[in-house]
């Protein structure tokens, strides 16, 4: 069993676009009209056959306050993996990105969380 897609729920699919791949560095890789809302789904470059990223819409009625729930907490909706979180965190910090929480060494792993403008924070990790 592998990972063949997640999501994360956004409040706006072409926002959410915009800033996962034009920041975040994420490629387009599905994009089907689906009436008011798209399949729309994004690739690290690194593994573009890898598992996807459902940019999912958060219109359900128990999606927004959960998600409220964990940005209120600064619980982070999803880790993304990096080599070096320093460098990512600079890398982003100089694109506008809001970080709630700067790069932490814990044990053998660093992490950060930014806020990715669809209302969720995000973790960023590297071993």
């Amino acid at each position: 069993m592998k990972v063949y897609i997640t999501s994360v729920f956004v409040d706006d699919q072409a926002k959410a676009l915009q800033f996962y791949t034009e920041v975040l560095g994420f490629e387009k890789k599905e994009d089907v009209p689906l009436g008011e809302a798209r399949w729309l789904t994004v690739t690290s470059p690194q593994q573009p056959e890898g598992p996807e990223l459902l940019l999912e819409p958060d219109s359900h009625p128990a999606v927004r306050p959960f998600k409220d729930a964990l940005v209120a907490d600064g619980i982070p909706f999803a880790s993304f993996a990096v080599d070096d979180v320093a460098a990512e965190f600079r890398r982003l910090t100089d694109l506008g990105v809001r970080f709630t929480q700067e790069p932490l060494r814990m044990g053998p792993v660093t992490t950060a969380v930014f806020d990715d403008t669809c209302g969720n924070l995000i973790q960023l990790a590297a071993q």
